[in-house]
Formats: C-alpha cells, sequence, structure tokens
C-alpha cells in the first residue's frame, strides 16, 4: 500500500506544495520503514490553530503544529498534521533558517508523531531520540531540495 497525503489550505496558498509534502511525508516513512500509512496536512492561520489549541489541548494561544496521531481499522499509522504558517515564519526567524525548511521541519515532526514517536515538553525536547531524528530527516530533505 502507498504512503498517502491529503493537504489542506483553508486560508489561502499553502507554503509548501502538496508534491513537496508527500515527499518529505515519504522521506520519513521510508526511513522508518514504514510502507503504509496516511495523513492529511491541514495549514491553518493563527487564529483558528489558536482554537484548535484551546479546544483540543487546553493551551492559550497558536502553536506551530499539533499532530493527532491515529490508526486504521487495520492498525495502519494515519495522523491529522496541524501547521500554522504564521507561526513557524515567526520560528523561523527566530532561528535564523529559511520558512521552508521550518515548514518542512514540521511536515517532518508532524509525521514522526502520527507514527508513534514523541518527545518531552521543555529544553529536553532538543535532545531527544525523535528531535535527533526530525534533524536527520531535515538534512535529508535539504539535500534533496526539499527544504
Amino acid at each position: 500500500m502507498p504512503i498517502e497525503v491529503a493537504v489542506a489550505s483553508p486560508a489561502g496558498r499553502a507554503p509548501l506544495g502538496r508534491a513537496r509534502v508527500h515527499a518529505l511525508a515519504a522521506l520519513v516513512c521510508a526511513g522508518e520503514r514504514v510502507r503504509d500509512a496516511a495523513f492529511t496536512v491541514t495549514w491553518l492561520p493563527a487564529r483558528a490553530m489558536a482554537r484548535l489549541n484551546r479546544e483540543h489541548l487546553g493551551h492559550a494561544g497558536a502553536t506551530d503544529i499539533i499532530t493527532f496521531e491515529l490508526r486504521g481499522p487495520d492498525g495502519r499509522p494515519e495522523g491529522d498534521v496541524y501547521i500554522c504558517p504564521d507561526v513557524a515564519r515567526a520560528n523561523a526567524r527566530a532561528w535564523a533558517v529559511p520558512v521552508r525548511e521550518e515548514c518542512a521541519r514540521l511536515v517532518i515532526h508532524g509525521v514522526l508523531h502520527a507514527l508513534g514517536h514523541a518527545h518531552p515538553e521543555g529544553d529536553e525536547r532538543v535532545a531527544s531520540p525523535m528531535w535527533r531524528a526530525q534533524e536527520r530527516y531535515v538534512a535529508r530533505a535539504k539535500a534533496r531540495g526539499l527544504a
């Protein structure tokens, strides 16, 4: 079965196109030895992301990414990934990286979460195995012109 990716951008143009998002998800799935998975990636404006964050996680304000890890009836990994380009742009400026790279990082991060990976909250997350895997995939994506 293939890696399926649906991309939506209710607020207008997405910062990464469908083909690039699919390629990023496929890169992660190949590296994680996942051959059958389905994801939706939705780009949300800050207001919609803040609402989702409050309703589902009980947090105030917009965040860069929220992922809901799901499983199909046959155990197939599935996930809904919501990314806020406004927060991604602010993060990219703060960390002095290109916006396209930061958006690719968030797609990779969301796919890893959808596949069952987790990281601790706070400063410890950047030393976690998931974060290190994420950054390896970002480097691969950059080498392939995807980030």
